[in-house]
């Protein structure tokens, strides 16, 4: 699977994110933040409501499956 739209980054940015203070709000890796926002590694669904709830949106608004 790949993500057609992937705008982690930008919501990380515009909130005032780091990535290592995002991922130690999330309890992951500083790495895999790096790898999703490269779109190296999609997310799991768990981690990706995470992400949605943090900055209050949609998952949809993150991210977006590709072809």
């Amino acid at each position: 699977m790949t993500l057609k739209k992937n705008l982690l980054k930008d919501f990380r940015e515009n909130n005032g994110y780091s990535q290592e203070k995002l991922a130690l709000e999330l309890n992951v890796s500083r790495q895999t933040i790096i790898s999703i926002e490269k779109g190296k590694y999609v997310p799991s669904l768990v981690l990706a409501l995470k992400m949605a709830k943090k900055f209050k949106c949609k998952v949809e608004d993150l991210f977006e499956e590709g072809d």
